[in-house]
């Protein structure tokens, strides 16, 4: 596997810019042709786990296929919450830590993906609502909120719309929240887990009364 250096310099500008200015660095230091969650840790940098949940959750945000991301960056997101929970330090399994994915795709989806952040940059306002950022009790909900959203984006409905965008979004509301302070953004987050869940329930109803009904299109009603 290569290793991937950041120069002093981008360190420093990682450290300096603004989060949407961040994951452009970050989208211009992948490798060309595949890259491993390992490579993007790298990248981004151990100590900047809700800056990691923030573009791995990116991709979601766009409609591209790309096989195995969603189990690979979903795993990927629920250590980091677990890790935040725990105050542990981060580990992931060589499985998911080294599987390859397209870069080349993974760039194109992020790169469509930054309109929709750089809006949400703008309505995020540092320490507002401080007390939901606030406190231990606060924040192990705020991190349990944070699992719960990761778990819903590898719920098995990836082929069905929006069932990766809004878990995502949720990720991404929760993860700017938490590190701006913005207890406004991360109140969103709550109600994007919410909205998947009410989500999830209509598909799964639907599901069921569709069941019910094979055996009258099939004509093997009693």
């Amino acid at each position: 596997m290569d290793h991937i250096d950041l120069t002093v310099a981008e360190e420093k500008s990682l450290a300096a810019e603004s989060l949407g200015e961040k994951i452009e660095l970050i989208i211009d230091k992948l490798p060309p042709e595949e890259v491993s969650l390992h490579e993007i840790i790298e990248i981004v940098g151990v100590d900047s786990l809700l800056l990691l949940t923030i573009f791995l959750s990116l991709i979601f945000l766009a409609p591209i296929s790309i096989p195995g991301v969603s189990t690979v960056f979903g795993l990927g997101i629920i250590l980091i919450g677990v890790t935040r929970l725990f105050a542990l330090q981060p580990w992931l399994p060589s499985s998911i830590a080294h599987r390859k994915l397209s870069a080349p795709k993974l760039r194109e989806g992020f790169t469509r993906s930054l309109a929709w952040f750089h809006r949400l940059e703008t309505i995020s306002r540092p320490h507002r609502l401080p007390g939901l950022t606030a406190g231990g009790g606060v924040m192990f909900m705020n991190n349990l909120a944070f699992i719960f959203a990761a778990l819903l984006l590898m719920a098995p409905f990836g082929f069905v719309p929006l069932s990766n965008t809004l878990p995502a979004l949720g990720l991404i509301l929760l993860a700017v929240g938490m590190m701006q302070r913005d207890g406004a953004l991360v109140l969103l987050g709550y109600g994007a887990n919410v909205a998947t869940v009410l989500y999830f329930g209509v598909l799964v109803a639907f599901g069921g009364l569709s069941l019910q009904q094979l055996p009258r299109l099939f004509g093997m009603e009693p």
